[in-house]
């Protein structure tokens, strides 16, 4: 869903407290329903029913079990750091499997109909299973369905697809989880009662906009007094990233506490424009984002806060998922899949696999991970 300007400062009223209706979302949300997570660590949430399988199948599979497998690995796009790491997971698990070849390929600019053609020239030359992260979740659903009718299995990491067009996704940490860390890391860091803004991909990136809806619902349950200014996209672009970061800062001057960074094209932009402004220690940027990516700004004293898991981890676990897809060890209304070196991943949501609780990056420990 992507809102109009109409709705930009829609939610300054909403996050001041004033109304709290679950139709009303902030600009770059979606409008599906939101699970937001207690505000201390001593409250817990009812758990969620269990839901039914709600993948796909695809048509007259040929029988791979145990056998070699050649897969291709088609990320929202390539050449950045991000799924440069997720591509390296996926080779490290063909390597401890032995018997399955990855290749990851795709657009180099996150557009969707790139992506599309990528996974249809893929279905035409013949792939065991297909790997992926859409650009969008509805956009993508006809050619993954396509793949499953041709017999291809499809696995999803990342940023999702509707669950009838692939099997299984792996999910890198629930939206809700995520919500949570970003906006306690942020009204730590600017203050309970300061505003700020929003630099995400684009309105109707799955991940993003589910991310927003529920750090909306956080905020409003956790911290109300924050102020949500408003949210601009900019296509994980790095130079569409900086400029509409510093676009932010001129338009909002003093009133500016924060910058949430929605991707990790978006995160070291902001971190960039901020350090440019010479607004380090004024502006506060949180978002998600590699760590190599940080290092400068974390050392700087620039970033205290970079929300992640290990996309290395990710692209390992989607490339185990697949090859239990393939050989029938993972099937509809299991509990749990087997990783490797990850352990047995839980199942939830229907047909997600959960990765696990996410990451965050401090001066601390980012020294520790080079991706």
């Amino acid at each position: 869903m992507k809102l109009g300007l109409a709705a930009t400062f829609l939610g300054v009223t909403l996050l001041a407290g004033t109304a709290s209706a679950a139709d009303k979302r902030w600009d770059g949300a979606d409008d599906l329903p939101v699970n937001p997570l207690a505000c201390s660590a001593g409250e817990t949430n009812a758990a969620p029913a269990a839901k039914p399988y709600d993948g796909g199948r695809p048509t007259n599979a040929a029988d791979k079990a145990g056998k070699p497998i050649t897969l291709v690995d088609v990320p929202k796009l390539i050449g950045i750091g991000y799924f440069n790491a997720t591509s390296k997971g996926m080779q490290d698990a063909a390597k401890a499997l032995g018997n399955v070849t990855v290749k990851t390929d795709g657009p180099t600019e996150a557009k969707i109909d790139e992506q599309i053609k990528f996974i249809d020239n893929y279905i035409t030359s013949g792939v065991d299973g297909i790997l992926f992260a859409a650009n969008d979740p509805v956009a993508i659903a006809p050619v993954l369905k396509k793949a499953l009718s041709k017999g291809i299995h499809v696995v999803g990491y990342d940023a999702n697809s509707t669950p009838d067009a692939r099997e299984w996704f792996v999910n890198q940490a629930e939206f809700n989880g995520i919500a949570k860390a970003m906006i306690d890391s942020m009204a730590k860091e600017a203050g309970e009662d300061k505003s700020f803004a929003i630099v995400t991909s684009t309105f109707t990136t799955p991940n993003q906009a589910r991310w927003i809806a529920e750090m909306w619902a956080y905020a409003q349950k956790c911290h109300p007094k924050l102020t949500w200014l408003e949210t601009v996209e900019a296509q994980e672009d790095n130079n569409l990233s900086f400029n509409q970061a510093t676009t932010l800062i001129n338009k909002h001057g003093d009133k500016l506490a924060g910058l949430f960074g929605m991707t990790s094209v978006a995160t070291p932009a902001s971190a960039e424009a901020v350090t440019k402004a010479k607004l380090c220690g004024k502006v506060a940027v949180v978002g998600l984002a590699t760590p190599n990516a940080m290092k400068p700004y974390v050392n700087a004293d620039c970033v205290k806060s970079v929300v992640l898991w290990n996309p290395v981890d990710l692209g390992y676990a989607a490339t185990y998922v697949m090859r239990a897809v393939v050989d029938g060890s993972l099937k509809p209304g299991a509990t749990s899949v087997d990783a490797g070196k990850l352990g047995k991943l839980t199942v939830v949501n229907g047909s997600e696999i959960l990765l696990g609780s996410p990451f965050v990056f401090t001066k601390q420990n980012i020294k520790d991970f080079d991706f």
